[in-house]
């Protein structure tokens, strides 16, 4: 047999797939369907290229549970956390990312490693021979999807996920606007600065969303069914859940103090820098599926953007997922396949952090057992390991949707507080117990 790996997508799982397996001495061949097959959402050639955000989410390793995963990523040498933190941007307690310099690295890492071969075909079934992971992510394409549906004798399972647009600075009235994070989160100065924040009062706000329930939208073709993840929620979704939304949610108007008037805002519009010159701002929270002429329409009602020039506007795609409690086994090995591994988001994660995860852990477990060498389970009380065994046996597999890592994911510690006053106490311990457990892990695989 052959004891190379092959990794089917060069996004994030399947880069830091590569590099974990790489770099534990395994020959691996990573393949890629683009520039051949282009998708909807991707603008490059790069690997670990990022669509829909720019951001990796809250960097807290010890109040939050995307950021220890952060923090387990780093103590195995992930690749793509060590790359977003040499591309980062001021965004506050988050860790946001130059999202073209991002790619090029990760590109240029993977390229350059001894063990690492790229090669840009289409994979359009699921092989039978050979040790192989599937890290296609959120935009399969239609004949591997059609394989892993006949494989698994059922329809793929499938949302809709739309992507923000993104605004020239220069193109923002800062007459409106100002920069501040909320709660002036951050140690530096410039991360204190690091959104553009523009407010709406009552009437503006509720003109907006008379405007964004009235905007043409993206059709759907006939058969499909929009089914949305709720962390990435389309605006018009959220304001036709009601009024008061998206007050609540991307435009609430806490933490802010406006420079330009006494009068409190009623809602804010946030903007995260894009790029490291600050040239580029992402409407955060602003996924949307109305079409180019409504969202220019529309969102240069906001104050601030009513000369709005954008760089990007938002869109809406395809996602397709597995039911991976009912098909993957603890070792993310397809059941009826046990060559063949699933990683990313097509497992049924959510968001680049998490699909990354999933990517490193797949490509570790991949690689020991290419090796001959004994590899144990990751802990359940890691965060990767609270991920895993969700996707992969904790989930109710008939409600089965796609999750972020969250610390409702992680078994409870005997002796703590429940409800919110012993919130801050209770996630100081998962990240106690969590960060012994993985460092552990990895001291036995050293071993």
């Amino acid at each position: 047999m052959d004891n190379k790996l092959h990794i089917i997508g060069g996004g994030m799982a399947g880069s830091e797939a590569a590099w974990q397996a790489a770099n534990l001495g395994v020959q691996v061949v990573l393949h890629e369907m683009r520039p051949k097959v282009e998708t909807f959402a991707h603008r490059t050639d790069s690997l670990g290229e990022m669509v829909c955000s720019n951001s990796f989410r809250s960097d807290d390793h010890e109040n939050n549970a995307v950021g220890l995963l952060h923090w387990e990523m780093l103590q195995a040498d992930g690749l793509i956390m060590q790359t977003a933190h040499k591309h980062r941007l001021p965004a506050g307690g988050a860790l946001a990312v130059d999202r073209d310099p991002f790619a090029q690295s990760v590109t240029q890492s993977l390229r350059d490693h001894p063990n690492i071969e790229i090669s840009l075909d289409e994979i359009t079934d699921l092989p039978k021979d050979g040790h192989w992971i599937v890290a296609t992510g959120p935009l399969t394409s239609t004949s591997l999807g059609q394989s892993i549906a006949t494989e698994t004798g059922a329809d793929a399972l499938a949302f809709f996920d739309a992507i923000a647009p993104i605004v020239y600075a220069e193109s923002i009235d800062m007459s409106q606007a100002w920069l501040q994070s909320r709660y002036d989160k951050g140690d530096t100065e410039e991360e204190r600065t690091a959104y553009i924040n523009c407010p709406m009062t009552r009437d503006q706000y509720e003109a907006f969303i008379d405007a964004l329930l009235a905007a043409d939208k993206t059709e759907f073709h006939e058969g499909e069914t929009a089914g949305y993840f709720d962390g990435c929620l389309p605006i018009e979704v959220m304001a036709e859940r009601g009024r008061e939304t998206l007050r609540f949610g991307p435009m609430k108007p806490v933490g802010l103090t406006n420079p330009h008037r006494d009068e409190k805002p009623y809602a804010v519009v946030q903007l995260r820098r894009d790029n490291a010159l600050g040239t580029l701002y992402n409407i955060v929270g602003f996924q949307t599926k109305m079409k180019y002429g409504a969202q220019t329409d529309v969102f240069r009602m906001i104050p601030g953007l009513q000369d709005a020039s954008f760089a990007r506007l938002g869109g809406i795609h395809r996602n397709t997922f597995i039911n991976s409690p009912t098909l993957l086994d603890e070792r993310m090995r397809l059941k009826s396949r046990p060559n063949i591994r699933f990683a990313g988001q097509i497992t049924g994660v959510e968001g680049y952090v998490e699909s990354a995860a999933m990517g490193l852990l797949a490509g570790r477990y991949a690689a020991h057992e290419i090796l001959g060498s004994n590899v144990s389970d990751i802990p359940q009380d890691t965060a990767m390991g609270a991920l895993v065994h969700h996707i992969t046996g904790g989930a109710e597999a008939k409600t089965f949707q796609p999750m972020n890592v969250n610390f409702g994911l992680f078994r409870p510690i005997e002796g703590l507080k429940s409800g919110r006053k012993g919130r801050k106490d209770r996630y100081r311990a998962y990240t106690d117990r969590a960060k012994a457990a993985f460092q552990n892990w990895l001291d036995q695989q050293k071993g």
